[in-house]
């Protein structure tokens, strides 16, 4: 093995530990601004097995600011929703969302196959001339001189050869036994979940003929989960009894006592093994997310049970918020104290999905006499709880914590921190199709030429709104006349006085390759 090291002296902006879909994503976003970006990662190409299987709408948005949501469309399927049933099959409740049409343009919940998207994601990364993707390394230390330049140490794993590169900021992407975390002294918290289960992907050209949402088995003996993830693609969840391990379980025939009630009639040889691996699902929390210049992202900073479906749309949503600060303090754009709002806001939006994904998978799988009064009596009533229906299917997410780039969250009925609708702004557009990646003011009453003069000055976007559009609406109903929205889609602060609000807006570069189709005279930028 070669001992040696070589060393380059020039700092790359950021480097990043990880090409799984947060790394490859935040990569993406940040090229989109003209970020130099080196990318690292121990293997040379996809991951070959499928993990994660399910983005909701937001999350669906962040995949068309890459460029890729027309093509993910093409591999994803909507799923109906929820439908839960006890240990016989017997249906308990269905939550029906045939139909549904969500705020932001795009079905609420979508299923996938993961390296089918890593590979669009790869793909479309090729686009991005700043950014560099170097596999087969394997990254052993960070450390940081104090003086805000990251060393980041890695071996080649073909060569053996052991190279150092300096960085302004590292980004840790580099999953649950993330290096970076324990480079930073990170350490997780434990929010008291920990479940074995086993986990089957299935190919098959025979229908199934079963209801096309997820089904959830509420069995504390053998809690399980189905979900149809495309034409031919099946996925179980079961949870493993104390003794079985992954390697019971390793044909069609040794799955039938599991599977046999979606698959009944199926000939065994009609039905693809394609992976069946044993995971511990935890709920877990990085007690801190930074280290100066360094920040974890996606399973470096969270673990979630699965069941609502958010592990990677954390990750997702990780990239997307620190992106474009980390862009505009790279172009100076930014003070360097943005940066402290990434953890304010990101880390107690991920508590909350981890403890809405725990509280679900304790009812379905809870023991003894509490258990069986929620599947026995209280869940087949559920879908008659006025409101219940709605909130349940409801994609949306908790609001941001308030932050130096959330102002108001919290107050009653305030969008600050909520995510602005992906509206229809005429019968081909909306908002998503029209902004350029900067902070926009979305208005329901005219701007003046001046205010218009400043809020370009710092490369902020205006979009006045008409009468009764979906956009007036949702401005009505949170008490205000304007919102300033970030680049990612949330609103910094919404009010009635539209001029302090334009005086508020701070300068920011807009995306280098703006995949936007506005044109000059369009509607929704009058002028």
């Amino acid at each position: 093995m070669n001992r040696s090291a070589r060393t380059s002296t020039e700092p790359i902006p950021v480097v990043i530990v990880g090409a799984g879909p947060v790394g490859v994503a935040a990569a993406t976003l940040l090229g989109q601004y003209g970020v130099d970006c080196l990318v690292l990662d121990r293997w040379d190409g996809v991951y070959p097995q499928p993990r994660a299987v399910h983005l909701d709408d937001e999350t669906y948005r962040i995949l068309g600011r890459l460029g890729i949501g027309g093509q993910f469309a093409a591999v994803s399927r909507p799923t109906r929703g929820l439908q839960l049933v006890d240990r016989n099959h017997r249906v308990l409740a269905v939550f029906d969302r045939t139909g549904d049409h969500g705020r932001h343009g795009h079905p609420e919940a979508n299923m996938f196959d993961q390296p089918e998207l890593e590979q669009l994601m790869r793909t479309n990364l090729e686009g991005q001339t700043t950014v560099n993707l170097r596999g087969n390394v394997d990254v052993t230390d960070i450390a940081q001189d104090g003086q805000g330049r990251v060393r980041v140490d890695f071996t080649d794993r073909l060569t053996g050869e052991r190279e150092s590169v300096p960085a302004t900021f590292v980004l840790g992407c580099d999953g649950a036994n993330s290096v970076v975390r324990a480079a930073i002294g990170s350490s997780m918290e434990d929010l008291k979940f920990d479940q074995r289960w086993l986990v089957i992907d299935v190919a098959s050209r025979v229908e199934l003929d079963q209801w096309e949402g997820v089904h959830q088995v509420c069995d504390p003996a053998r809690a399980a989960t189905y979900m149809r993830i495309g034409d031919t693609r099946y996925r179980w969840e079961f949870r493993l009894l104390p003794g079985e391990t992954a390697a019971d379980f390793q044909s069609i025939e040794a799955l039938q006592p599991l599977i046999g009630p979606w698959v009944k009639g199926v000939p065994c040889d009609q039905l693809e093994l394609g992976r069946v691996a044993e995971y511990t699902f935890r709920a877990q929390l990085a007690d801190r997310w930074r280290d100066r210049n360094v920040f974890l992202l996606g399973d470096a900073a969270h673990l979630t049970p699965p069941f609502v479906g958010q592990g990677l749309c954390a990750g997702l949503r990780d990239s997307m918020n620190l992106s474009w600060k980390l862009a505009g303090v790279l172009s100076g754009d930014l003070p360097g104290s943005v940066l402290d709002t990434y953890e304010v806001e990101r880390k107690p939006h991920a508590r909350a999905l981890i403890q809405l994904a725990r509280l679900i998978g304790v009812a379905m799988t809870q023991g003894g006499r509490a258990g069986d009064l929620l599947r026995g009596a209280i869940a087949p009533r559920l879908h008659w709880v006025p409101g219940l229906r709605d909130r349940l299917l409801d994609s949306e997410t908790p609001p941001l914590s308030r932050s130096a780039l959330v102002d108001g969250a919290g107050r009653r009925r305030s969008l600050a921190g909520r995510m602005c609708p992906n509206a229809p702004l005429t019968e081909d557009l909306r908002y998503d199709d029209v902004t350029r990646g900067g902070f926009v003011v979305v208005s329901a009453v005219p701007l003046s030429p001046g205010q218009r003069d400043l809020l370009a000055g710092r490369g902020t976007e205006v979009l006045e709104v008409k009468p009764g559009s979906a956009l007036s609406t949702w401005l009505a109903d949170g008490k205000a006349v304007a919102a300033l929205v970030r680049p990612d889609f949330t609103v910094l602060r919404v009010g009635r006085d539209v001029a302090t609000l334009c005086e508020g807006a701070p300068t920011f570069l807009q995306r280098q390759d703006p995949l936007a189709h506005a044109v000059p005279g369009h509607p929704a930028f009058p002028g």
